[in-house]
């Protein structure tokens, strides 16, 4: 999911608390590539990956074009530049290619390590709530069986009655790494993605040569979260309320930190900003996360959300079956997912 030159994707994710949140992250890409993962229709559901020949077309099979190569995306970015070097071949033969209506495309990423995610990460998110600006990044988890696909269903919990939504960029980690520098993890890679919105960047372990994150997958996300298990339950911590199955649909991909964002439900905005408000960028994230935790090929950082979430409406506004929800990010493209 992270590609070379520069990746971007939209996630999607959901969390239990009022509002929902959900990931979506269609597909990965680089400078002239976009990586995919998806199942042949009729193929008994087996993973594979390949490489977009641009924005709705065609998909190039990686397997097929090399057998040695692995189906999922994890494995390809576990391979560093040998896979990499191996999709851009791949691409340039123009051979193995699937039609779109003979696949559909799943999450960047299926089961990650670590689902990394930012709360109150953008400036007029906090003044929405009357919030301070958080000095240090507030950082919780998701569990990784939230992951859904771009196109999936969101599913509404019985245990919920306030599922709220939220649009967030989100990038992939490309190579394992701890202790990372900020300027080491801000090192983008030659080039940026045109049709797709996806950016990459170097990074190095401390003392390191070795590029760390060399490719990290940026996305858009749509993230529920049920309000009342986020608010008023569970100890008002946050997982919970965040964590349900189909809660982070997760999706497509140039500078992630000057990007439009928006959310639309039933086609209406209701989010509407920009990433240069986030407050901890990108690689500032990867930095201080490391310094945790060593960061692994396949591990999901969702970046947080702007103003315009159901709970601080008035009244609060909440999804409902039959809503459909489409988060936008600029360069990278759309997610779409049907609440049921």
């Amino acid at each position: 999911m992270l590609l070379r030159p520069h990746c971007c994707g939209i996630v999607r994710s959901l969390f239990n608390h009022k509002k929902p949140r959900k990931l979506l992250w269609r597909f990965v890409s680089s400078a002239a590539m976009r990586l995919v993962q998806f199942h042949r229709l009729g193929d008994g559901g087996g993973i594979r990956v390949g490489v977009e020949q641009g924005e709705g077309l065609g998909v190039v099979d990686l397997k097929a074009f090399d057998p040695s190569m692995p189906s999922t995306m994890k494995e390809l970015l576990e391979l560093g530049d040998q896979g990499l070097e191996c999709a851009e071949r791949a691409l340039s033969s123009g051979q193995f290619v699937l039609e779109r209506s003979h696949i559909q495309l799943l999450a960047p990423v299926l089961a990650p390590e670590k689902v990394v995610c930012v709360g109150m990460n953008y400036r007029d998110h906090c003044l929405e709530q009357n919030a301070p600006i958080p000095k240090e990044p507030i950082i919780f988890s998701k569990f990784p069986s939230a992951i859904t696909g771009p196109y999936d269903d969101i599913i509404l919990p019985s245990e919920s009655e306030e599922v709220d939504w939220e649009v967030e960029l989100a990038f992939v980690i490309g190579r394992r790494g701890k202790h990372i520098k900020v300027g080491i993890a801000a090192r983008p890679l030659t080039r940026s993605c045109e049709g797709g919105v996806l950016q990459s960047f170097h990074s190095r372990p401390s003392g390191g040569r070795r590029p760390l994150l060399r490719r990290r997958f940026h996305g858009r996300q749509r993230r529920q979260r049920a309000r009342d298990w986020q608010m008023k339950r569970n100890g008002k911590q946050w997982l919970l309320g965040k964590t349900f199955d189909s809660f982070c649909p997760l999706g497509p991909a140039v500078d992630p930190h000057n990007l439009a964002l928006r959310c639309l439900v039933n086609g209406e905005s209701v989010q509407s900003s920009n990433t240069h408000q986030m407050i901890f960028k990108t690689e500032a994230l990867v930095s201080w996360v490391s310094k945790f935790v060593t960061l692994t090929p396949g591990d999901v950082f969702l970046t947080g959300t702007p103003p315009g979430v159901g709970v601080f409406r008035k009244p609060p506004v909440y999804l409902k079956k039959g809503d459909v929800v489409e988060c936008q990010i600029e360069h990278l493209g759309s997610i779409i997912n049907k609440v049921v």
